[in-house]
């Protein structure tokens, strides 16, 4: 259960900075801003991981760059799919990887799912779908989107197969590695780079590189040792209603009845999937001691 709530903390850490890096794409291109972003995360990572990267031999080096590659391939197609589409498209059909994740471990792994895991996810489906307010977008926007969901349902699940085998800290940092390398790739293509400037640009490349990138892809690597791919996707779920939570607070963003009842059924869908890490959340905060 540590697994899962950790997940769940990981994505409080994207809700947070969601409103930073809002503010710094407008002055600063967005290919520029993830190669950078990434290039903070894998110095975090450097040191620590340099004496650790000789255990991943030949195949975790080739795992760790096939995970970092599917994670900016998901960037990329979501980026471009919302510069042609709604935000609220992009947002539910985003979310579409709690789907597609454990469909895709079915059709790679055959990994069976129970009752109670799938009536989670078609929970998950429908609050996801109140919190964005889904709305009709362009058709071809819509699809590079939901690519990217389908990629990062991808790199989920393979990063159950892999994390396991392989040391979490030395993976994440290839991983980390490659993202950068394909992000700078598109950034130098469109003549994006550049120095940036601005402590608003600054102070979210720092935040999301240490903390939103390294410290986040690092856990998600630890607890995937733990975590199920399904389980992972259904954590993920509550980063749309952290993004609301903290636009509330910090943007004054208002999501309404509706936006608040997806939030609430997104919740009720890990409860019902995961009961017992709902129980092992119910006593933290109750402060008692957990068995």
């Amino acid at each position: 259960m540590r697994a899962l709530l950790a997940l769940i903390a990981v994505t409080a850490v994207w809700g947070v900075t969601f409103v930073q890096v809002k503010d710094a794409v407008a002055f600063y291109p967005l290919f520029a801003f993830l190669a950078v972003r990434f290039a903070i995360a894998s110095m975090t990572l450097a040191v620590p991981a340099a004496t650790r990267l000789r255990s991943l031999g030949r195949r975790g080096f080739g795992a760790g760059a096939a995970l970092g590659l599917l994670l900016a391939v998901g960037f990329a197609f979501q980026t471009a799919g919302l510069e042609r589409t709604t935000v609220s498209s992009t947002g539910f059909i985003t979310g579409m990887y709690v789907v597609l994740t454990p469909l895709t471990a079915l059709a790679l792994f055959r990994h069976r799912l129970g009752l109670a895991a799938w009536l989670g996810v078609a929970l998950a489906v429908l609050g996801l779908g109140l919190l964005s307010g889904v709305s009709a977008g362009s058709p071809n926007g819509d699809l590079l989107v939901l690519a990217a969901a389908a990629v990062y349902s991808l790199q989920i699940v393979l990063m159950e197969r892999y994390a396991p085998l392989y040391d979490a800290l030395a993976l994440t940092f290839v991983e980390m590695l490659a993202a950068v390398a394909l992000f700078g790739l598109i950034a130098g293509v469109r003549g994006d780079l550049s120095v940036p400037r601005g402590a608003t640009v600054w102070a979210a490349l720092i935040v999301t590189g240490v903390f939103a990138s390294a410290l986040a892809f690092l856990v998600q690597t630890w607890a995937q040792r733990e975590a199920s791919a399904t389980q992972t996707a259904l954590a993920f779920a509550m980063e749309p209603v952290w993004t609301g939570i903290f636009g509330f607070l910090l943007a004054g963003d208002r999501l309404g009845t509706l936006g608040w009842t997806g939030c609430g059924i997104i919740l009720a869908g890990i409860v019902v999937a995961e009961p017992a890490a709902a129980r092992t959340l119910v006593r933290i905060l109750s402060g008692r001691r957990t068995s």
